[in-house]
């Protein structure tokens, strides 16, 4: 009897402590993450909303497509090589002070977008504005390491990514909008456009300041109880990935095979995330009797989707015995659903960006779990801006790529089947992912 008791009461005792648990990580998700979405949201729309003046930037300046697929990418090209770099500084000064900085930086560059004049401004602030957002979302990925454990942390990854979403669904009707100030005060609606998408970003700076924790024990809103078992369950993770697999010295992350396969897959979708980012509203566009108000409605659907796709998808993922199967699905569908517009009347179309959609942020949540398994501290923060300096490279070559099938075709939707021929190599990548423990059973 003695041992019965003995078995219940350490149950009980687990199960209380699994419900306190849960309860930190709710009270975590409902302090940080609301913050960290309105970051990425002002970060991702800074970033893409040239897709949207791309026909007035061709009508106003003589940018040609090639150009513009040129402009949009060279912002990787800076915001790849500053990801590392980057990462190691946050790791030291930590997150409130280097994000802060981060955001009002970037405020500043792409306000300054209001004043190019023709292709080499264009190139250079599209240069600078890669420099300043580099250390952002590798920056958040780290950030989260010091908060959630592996399950949590895709769903922590999935909510943030919600800001990308929310930016093309609010980015669609706002810049159509604002491309309709033409003429005012002599400034085109281009202008006003990153003008008036530019200031939010410098404001923000200052609720970061104020509200971003550098870590569970600096948090307000946290008893020294409470971070002190975050603090205690992440270590405990991290010893079970260490007995699983091998501490790594940031000397060989870089050359880590798991870590490398997590950017090739990571690489083709980012050719298919920003192929579809900076291109659609040109597909559509091409659909015709259609106004810029209209277009950007119509463009922000297959966001919504995206973010439907951020909050339900993690979650369902993470359950499952081999995560890498459901980002493996994930790849393909979205491999088929972008290759199917070029066969279907608008309608159809669209409905197929939005089933695709659905995946692609759901995927990248899901991506970032497998090196985040393996490494810790300076070796995480490592890999964390490696696997982003890498696979952020896919954000220059899609683009770019997709522009010259423009000019060449004469036709944006002719990059689909780029984009689907992408996605197709990073389903075939992402079914050799594992986590550490699989390693010793395979």
């Amino acid at each position: 009897m003695s041992n019965i008791s003995e078995a219940q009461s350490t149950s009980e005792i687990s199960d209380a402590g699994a419900r306190e648990a849960a309860r930190v990580n709710t009270l975590m998700f409902a302090r940080l993450m609301p913050l960290l979405v309105v970051g990425y949201l002002l970060n991702f729309l800074d970033r893409t909303n040239i897709a949207l003046a791309k026909a007035a930037l061709q009508t106003d300046l003589g940018i040609s497509a090639a150009a513009y697929g040129l402009g949009a990418g060279l912002f990787f090209l800076t915001y790849s090589v500053c990801q590392v770099p980057s990462n190691l500084v946050l790791q030291r000064v930590g997150a409130r002070r280097w994000i802060t900085l981060i955001v009002g930086t970037w405020g500043c560059v792409s306000t300054a977008m209001a004043l190019v004049n023709g292709p080499a401004s264009f190139y250079a602030l599209r240069v600078l504005l890669g420099v300043a957002e580099a250390g952002m979302f590798p920056g958040v990925m780290f950030y989260l390491t010091g908060w959630f454990g592996t399950r949590q942390r895709a769903q922590a990854i999935g909510y943030f990514l919600l800001g990308s979403s929310f930016a093309n669904i609010l980015g669609g009707p706002v810049g159509g909008a604002l491309l309709g100030l033409e003429g005012k005060v002599g400034l085109h609606g281009w202008q006003w456009l990153f003008l008036i998408e530019g200031l939010p970003a410098i404001l923000f700076a200052f609720a970061v300041w104020k509200l971003l924790p550098d870590s569970p024990a600096s948090a307000p809103w946290l008893t020294k109880a409470e971070a002190e078992g975050v603090q205690a369950r992440l270590a405990a993770e991290r010893a079970q990935a260490s007995r699983d697999g091998e501490a790594i010295p940031v000397s060989k992350v870089f050359v880590n095979p798991h870590l490398l396969l997590a950017i090739v897959c990571y690489f083709f979708h980012q050719i298919a995330l920003y192929g579809v980012t900076f291109f659609l509203p040109a597909i559509i566009r091409a659909w015709g009797g259609l106004s810029e108000l209209q277009i950007g409605l119509l463009t922000a659907l297959p966001w919504v989707a995206t973010g439907i796709g951020c909050v339900v998808l993690p979650r369902l993922a993470m359950s499952m015995r081999k995560p890498q199967w459901f980002v493996t699905g994930g790849f393909f569908l979205m491999a088929v659903s972008f290759a199917a517009p070029l066969v279907l009347p608008p309608g159809p179309a669209l409905a197929a960006f939005c089933f695709g959609n659905l995946f692609l942020s759901a995927v990248q949540s899901v991506l970032f779990t497998f090196p985040a398994s393996r490494f810790h501290g300076a070796a995480l923060a490592a890999g964390l801006g490696f696997l982003n300096t890498l696979g952020i490279l896919g954000g220059f070559a899609g683009p770019y790529a997709i522009g010259l099938v423009e000019q060449n075709t004469g036709k944006a939707s002719n990059g689909l089947l780029l984009i689907s021929g992408a996605l197709v190599i990073a389903t075939i990548g992402a079914a050799f992912l594992r986590y550490p423990f699989e390693d010793k059973k395979a």
